[in-house]
């Protein structure tokens, strides 16, 4: 499904502040699978998630999606195939827009509400019910009027209106409080397996990137240095993965927002 083969970014080549963001970055994402991914900050985490969306070109290597080679495609063209959640609510809807544009906008059906049918709004309610969470009752709501945990279960719902190739998930849950992050960690895992949807999640919290999906890498210094699905990873505790980080890196991860957990966790496997 999705496939990067030696991928490199550097960032300010040539100067003082030369930054190797992706080193020769190696990764085969199979249809359907559900990927947890862990590293401190600078690891290269978004980074690899922006040169799978196109944000830039890499420096070296290809990448390739559903078969593709989307490696010199522009960022607006992968956009029809990737759907991607930021950790801030406020990115991926339009605020002042209402709830009812901000889906029509995602179904294609234009934004405005001149152009929603009668059609579109029971399609809209349907889905918005889903949620749980009452928005189903307030179509006619701005978007920015919405909480945080809200405007991230309904820009979820917009990722994802039509299912995408490959959805990332960018710290989702990373800037909502324990509880409501537990919440749409829930939404998303309902939405993914429904759908059969190929994810990879950024987290910091390494209790849910056992709990949640098939597999998980982690990231340092722009590599993979550690990639454990199967059997093997079922059976493995967040001191196995700081080992692990030990043995693969060569030093101690000290980045307390990993290793206290900080985002909602899931409490079952996926």
């Amino acid at each position: 499904m999705l496939k990067l083969q030696n991928v490199c970014k550097t960032f300010n080549p040539g100067t003082a502040d030369a930054k190797t963001a992706l080193d020769h970055v190696t990764l085969h994402i199979a249809e359907g699978d559900f990927v947890s991914i862990i590293g401190a900050n600078g690891a290269g985490k978004s980074t690899l998630f922006n040169a799978i969306c196109g944000s830039f070109f890499v420096d070296e290597g290809t990448v390739f999606l559903g078969g593709r080679n989307v490696t010199l495609l522009p960022e607006h063209e992968r956009a029809r195939q990737i759907g991607r959640l930021f950790q801030d609510p406020m990115r991926g809807s339009a605020p002042d827009m209402s709830i009812e544009e901000n889906l029509a906008l995602a179904a294609g059906s234009g934004g405005w509400l001149s152009r929603i049918t009668a059609a579109d709004r029971r399609a809209f309610r349907d889905r918005l019910s889903l949620l749980g969470m009452g928005l189903e009752d307030r179509m006619k709501q701005p978007v920015g009027l919405l909480s945080g945990g809200q405007r991230q279960a309904l820009t979820l719902l917009m990722a994802t209106y039509h299912v995408p190739k490959v959805l990332l998930l960018d710290e989702h849950t990373a800037a909502l409080d324990p509880g409501t992050a537990e919440k749409v960690l829930s939404l998303t895992r309902s939405i993914v397996e429904e759908n059969r949807i190929t994810c990879l999640m950024i987290t910091h919290n390494m209790q849910s990137a056992l709990d949640l999906g098939n597999r998980t890498l982690m990231m340092d210094q722009g590599r993979v240095i550690y990639d454990v699905s199967g059997p093997e990873r079922s059976h493995l505790t967040i001191q196995d993965l700081t080992d692990r980080f030990r043995q693969a890196s060569g030093r101690a991860l000290d980045n307390d927002r990993m290793l206290l957990g900080v985002e909602g966790t899931s409490g079952q496997r996926a």
